[in-house]
């Protein structure tokens, strides 16, 4: 898998600036509990190398990238030390030409339909927005992207959890970069925990786990079709007959014969079907095999007799 499929499955890149290296493997540790084994580490400080180094060293399962990269010499510096991609703030096309000889991932910063097609020039799929909210925010991005129908974006820069999900609905959002789960203030404190505890809130906001629906294995169709007027009945959920099943709202359906599962299966909603997976095998879980793209996918076991599927909500 390539290294920006894999920016997207996460959904989030924590930006750190570090000014002690010793802190930084603790640090990417406490986002790795969290449910982001991933990071951009600035050369804003001169710590930036060295902590790079540590962190490959010691979390080479951390999708680590350097940040803040402004001259080729830094992104030589940064990639000796174990970065496996370069962001920059803004177009530099001997950063960028250097960094495509060498096969290395780059997410330059563009803002302006020139810097897009600078990215064009050299065979770039996808860049940075920088900084996102201050020169327009997704508005700024859905009217830019609209003649580059290939271009995707990584907006950084005033990216919080109040804005999070709304960037990353739009599908020209590859993920989105932010720092709100590494505030300085909890760095210098060394709080891994309270870092742990905003990075999971982040993928939860990220993610958006709700109940979707229950279904229940019925006998036969006319079963199916009695339970749901029962549950419409009680509870004034419409029913909606189908082929396969009969619902009672949104909320029960009644499968017409033996479905999946031994006893029925239940629906999780998510934002993304896509990262919601990515992070659940991150925790070990296993996944039926499905197509490409596919809205629901199943997991491989069952759970109190249930199948259990991710569904996209719409």
């Amino acid at each position: 898998m390539d290294i920006l499929s894999v920016i997207e499955r996460r959904g989030i890149v924590p930006v750190i600036k570090l000014n002690d290296a010793g802190d930084a493997v603790a640090l990417c540790g406490a986002l790795k509990r969290g449910g982001l084994p991933v990071a951009e580490i600035t050369f804003r400080t001169s710590a930036a190398e060295e902590s790079i180094r540590r962190v490959a060293e010691s979390l080479p399962d951390v999708m680590l990238g350097a940040g803040t990269v402004l001259s080729i010499d830094q992104a030589k510096r940064a990639v000796a030390a174990g970065a496996k991609y370069i962001v920059s703030p803004g177009f530099n096309p001997g950063v960028v030409g250097w960094c495509i000889e060498q096969d290395v991932p780059i997410l330059p910063g563009c803002s302006s339909p020139t810097d897009i097609e600078a990215a064009l020039e050299f065979g770039l799929k996808a860049v940075k927005f920088f900084p996102a909210e201050s020169i327009g925010g997704l508005p700024a991005i859905k009217a830019m992207s609209a003649p580059y129908g290939d271009v995707r974006f990584v907006p950084t820069g005033g990216i919080n959890e109040k804005n999070l999900t709304e960037y990353l609905a739009f599908p020209k959002i590859l993920a989105c970069g932010g720092s709100w789960m590494v505030k300085d203030e909890l760095v210098a404190a060394k709080d891994w925990d309270a870092i742990a505890e905003l990075t999971r809130s982040a993928v939860s906001k990220m993610l958006g786990f709700d109940l979707a629906h229950i279904g229940i294995n019925a006998e036969d169709g006319g079963e199916a079709l009695l339970a749901a007027q029962a549950f419409s009945g009680m509870f004034g959920w419409a029913v909606k007959d189908g082929n396969s099943s009969a619902f009672a709202g949104p909320y029960i359906e009644m499968m017409k014969g033996a479905g999946r599962g031994s006893r029925g299966h239940i629906a999780v909603g998510v934002n993304s079907v896509l990262r919601a997976q990515s992070y659940l095998e991150g925790l070990g879980v296993k996944f039926l095999e499905a197509a490409p793209g596919a809205k629901a996918v199943y997991l491989q076991d069952e759970i109190a007799g249930f199948a259990i599927h991710l569904l996209q909500k719409s």
